[in-house]
């Protein structure tokens, strides 16, 4: 069963997999991550500008991009195909061009809308008197939004629109519509992407070369790329000198044959007076070749199914790599953000240990807590007591904090992630200084706690037998001095006992260590936290990962066997041009200009 005849099924499980390309996000600059974020761009360029408008829409008509190289001719081949200047050629390109997409007035419909190449707003220019007149009046609509903004643009100065032209010819038969590219090589990173983009919405790729040029990187690149998706791909050798026509297709054949493309279609077009300055429309039977083998991708309905089917069925079958290489660089995005988690959550980890380590040795008895104790209850207040424990709480937890941070710091500067460093600053750093306080937000909680533990004291004297307002503070003070001063206030408990009597001290001083273990914990993880807000902000989770690996499941159980029993449709393939029976004989070109 051809892949077309199942779009329902195929057209769930690729909606499903779009929907988890678009919500992967590689966030963290890792090695990688640029070109992942590319290739994620330019996988849901070609699932909403091709794959699934065509599953939806398989009568649609053909699409055929005309791509290549600055000054490689496409603009002139177009022309050339239409019968009459559509699109403005030429070697110097304007720095911004408007792509051109020609078609069948009765093809309109088809792509006057958001069908395919969703992302371009559509200009329509009426068709003028002169090739000229229709070249200028496109441009001065671009300038007017460039300048402007509208629909699809931003505004403001430099602020351009994208855009597609749509002209309408009677020169092109039905279902078959041509798509004048900006130049892959253009020195317009914007042009650039744009002519990507284009290329990945189309049914047929037509890559235009030169004599000159059919050995340079970037042919080859689009090429091999052609060859990797298993497009329907025709080549087209443009500007050969007559005497060494043989010689040059002979050598570009060998090259061809070299990277596994022998079989694909490959035309030539000799240098002709009318490719000077790109101008003028090449004769006729220069273009007979290319023209009649589109028209027969177009007319012949076999042959138009296969050209489609195929396309489709090499979009689809590349995307396991793909969607693995998404995969895995979600996997690293994961992997970077749960190895710094877990640099903060050790360090934290560690700085809490210390902390209560030295809560329990009673190192807070010292400095003024120490003066006060030796001088309370006779030559010290009560209050007084509390308030030198309650700094020194506040101290140790703020150098608890200073000491993690410092720690995690190291960490990253001798570990494999040194440059997200500025990255994962926590929130607020760099504005006022209260976000840059931990002391004062320990300060906040210690105060917190000790008011607890003035309530809890009050409560239990009130109903304490011949107890007084005054030794609720006294009992206040002798309470934290126990949970803070370690062994040497060992007096505090038998104070406090004689006070309050022991059963009631048995359970005043466990609800109050309960609160200050929660004091501590709070103080630290609220700081970790904050240090792990903009990686948690980043929401580099496992997620991405897993959904993709599961969506692209679903699609393989859905249409594998269609897409590995697809060979039977495949001209040029690897089975030769008999693979794909009556449909691949029709579209293998005939005719002089074919070298094979």
């Amino acid at each position: 069963m051809a892949i077309l005849d199942v779009r329902p099924e195929l057209l769930d499980a690729l909606t499903a997999l779009r929907d988890r390309v678009a919500a992967a996000r590689f966030p963290l600059p890792l090695p990688g991550a640029e070109r992942a974020r590319r290739s994620r761009a330019e996988l849901l360029a070609q699932l909403d500008d091709y794959l699934v408008p065509r599953l939806r829409t398989p009568e649609a008509p053909l699409l055929a991009v005309i791509g290549g190289s600055t000054g490689a001719g496409k603009s002139t081949l177009v022309n050339s195909l239409v019968g009459r200047r559509v699109t403005e050629a030429g070697v110097l390109r304007p720095t911004t061009r408007t792509p051109v997409l020609v078609c069948h007035p009765d093809d309109r419909a088809w792509f006057a809308g958001q069908r395919v190449l969703p992302r371009l707003e559509r200009v329509w220019v009426p068709r003028q008197e002169s090739a000229q007149d229709a070249a200028d009046a496109a441009d001065g609509g671009d300038e007017e939004r460039e300048e402007g903004g509208g629909p699809g643009g931003s505004g403001g100065a430099g602020a351009r629109p994208r855009a597609l032209r749509i002209e309408t010819d009677v020169g092109l038969p039905a279902g078959l519509a041509l798509l004048d590219a900006p130049d892959i090589d253009s020195l317009v990173a914007r042009n650039r992407d744009l002519a990507a983009e284009l290329i990945c919405a189309a049914d047929i790729w037509v890559l235009v070369t030169t004599a000159a040029r059919y050995g340079d990187a970037v042919p080859w690149h689009l090429l091999r790329t052609a060859k990797e998706y298993d497009v329907t791909l025709a080549t087209v050798l443009d500007r050969v000198p007559h005497q060494m026509a043989a010689e040059v297709a002979r050598q570009y054949g060998t090259l061809l044959e070299g990277e596994g493309l022998g079989e694909v279609p490959r035309f030539t077009i000799p240098e002709l007076p009318e490719s000077a300055g790109g101008s003028g429309l090449l004769p006729v039977s220069a273009v007979s070749g290319l023209k009649g083998w589109l028209e027969r991708c177009a007319e012949d309905p076999e042959a138009r199914e296969a050209v489609a089917e195929r396309t489709a069925a090499g979009a689809i079958g590349s995307l396991r790599a793909r969607i693995s290489a998404l995969a895995g660089a979600s996997a690293a995005q994961y992997a970077a953000a749960l190895h710094l988690a877990q640099q903060t959550d050790r360090a934290y980890e560690e700085a809490g240990a210390r902390a209560r380590k030295r809560i329990a040795d009673g190192e807070l008895l010292a400095g003024d807590a120490a003066a006060r104790w030796r001088g309370f209850p006779r030559d010290s207040a009560g209050e007084e007591l509390l308030d030198a424990f309650e700094d020194g709480l506040t101290a140790l937890l703020a150098g608890a904090v200073a000491a993690a941070d410092e720690r995690i710091a190291e960490a990253r500067r001798n570990g494999p992630f040194a440059d997200l460093a500025d990255l994962l600053d926590p929130p607020g750093t760099a504005d006022g200084a209260e976000d840059r306080d931990p002391h004062g937000r320990a300060g906040v909680l210690v105060r917190r706690w000790r008011r607890c533990v003035e309530e809890l004291a009050e409560e239990e004297a009130r109903t304490a037998e011949n107890a007084s307002a005054h030794d609720a503070e006294r009992a206040a003070a002798l309470l934290v001095a126990m949970l803070l001063g370690g062994r040497r206030v060992r007096g505090a408990r038998r104070s406090l006992n004689a006070l309050l009597g022991d059963k009631r001290v048995k359970g005043l001083r466990e609800r109050a260590a309960q609160l200050l273990n929660g004091c501590v914990d709070r103080a630290l993880y609220e700081e970790r936290d904050r240090r792990l807000a903009p990686l948690d902000a980043l929401e580099a989770g496992p997620e991405p990962q897993a959904e993709l690996v599961a969506a692209f499941s679903l699609l393989s159980r859905v249409g594998a066997e269609r897409v590995t029993g697809l060979g039977t449709h495949r001209p040029g393939g690897p089975g030769g041009p008999g693979a794909g029976g009556r449909a691949a004989q029709e579209l293998s070109p005939s005719g002089g200009q074919r070298e094979r």
